[in-house]
């Protein structure tokens, strides 16, 4: 399954557009990565792609997609399996996923906590339960926002492999991250925005070519483009 974006224009208000001309694909077995500053438009990018954005005007093709959000969305009186159990009921599911329930959370070491309330864990442990969630079906696309946020070292590289096994399944991931350095070296393409506009997309050797630096970094690139941006 392809991600097909084309938004013209998008906000939470008529005439006051937050994003627009946001047009891009992502194709089966691909990791693009959405980066840019604070404020940029990536999640408004990504809530127009979810159906979610109160405003919208463009045409989104996205399928059934796994979501992690910017920030932990937990039920205060759900332990860590309800909110797990609450998942495959609603997916109608329990029978399937349990097993790989049982497995995510065995990767990511939670699978002592099952009975502890997830509004008491540390950020980090609270993102495993986000990723556990997204992860449990198999989905043709995923989008993740900020996925290595609060995580410690052991549990990126394990969301690391289990990203590389989605791409060898096929699967089309967006990722939305701040994290320059690993998703240089994991991402395939990326989509740079600024003031809800794309600034650039591509391989990170088309971008090099785009800002006449061979050699440079992505955190280069990307301050390269935004100081030429803002001085156009």
């Amino acid at each position: 399954m392809t991600i097909d974006i084309n938004i013209h224009k998008g906000g939470y208000v008529e005439n006051e557009a937050i994003i627009s001309n946001i047009q891009f694909q992502v194709n089966s077995g691909e990791l693009v990565g959405l980066i840019g500053s604070n404020g940029a438009g990536k999640s408004t990018t990504l809530q127009a792609m979810m159906g979610v954005l109160p405003i919208v005007d463009g045409q989104v093709t996205i399928g059934t997609y796994g979501y992690v959000p910017e920030r932990p969305i937990l039920y205060e009186y759900f332990t860590l399996w309800e909110h797990i159990d609450f998942y495959l009921r609603v997916a109608g599911k329990e029978n399937s996923l349990t097993n790989r329930a049982k497995e995510l959370l065995e990767i990511f070491q939670l699978d002592h906590k099952l009975h502890d309330y997830p509004t008491t864990f540390s950020k980090g442990m609270q993102q495993k339960v986000m990723l556990i969630l997204a992860f449990l079906d198999k989905h043709s696309t995923y989008i993740l926002d900020e996925p290595f946020m609060g995580l410690d070292p052991q549990a990126m590289r394990k969301l690391l492999t289990i990203l590389e096994e989605l791409k060898a399944q096929g699967a089309a991931i967006l990722m939305s991250t701040h994290a320059l350095d690993t998703a240089e070296k994991i991402c395939d393409r990326f989509i740079l925005i600024d003031h809800g506009r794309i600034l650039q997309q591509g391989t990170l050797a088309s971008l090099r070519l785009a800002v006449k630096q061979d050699k440079a970094s992505l955190l280069d690139i990307f301050d390269t483009l935004l100081e030429e941006n803002h001085h156009d």
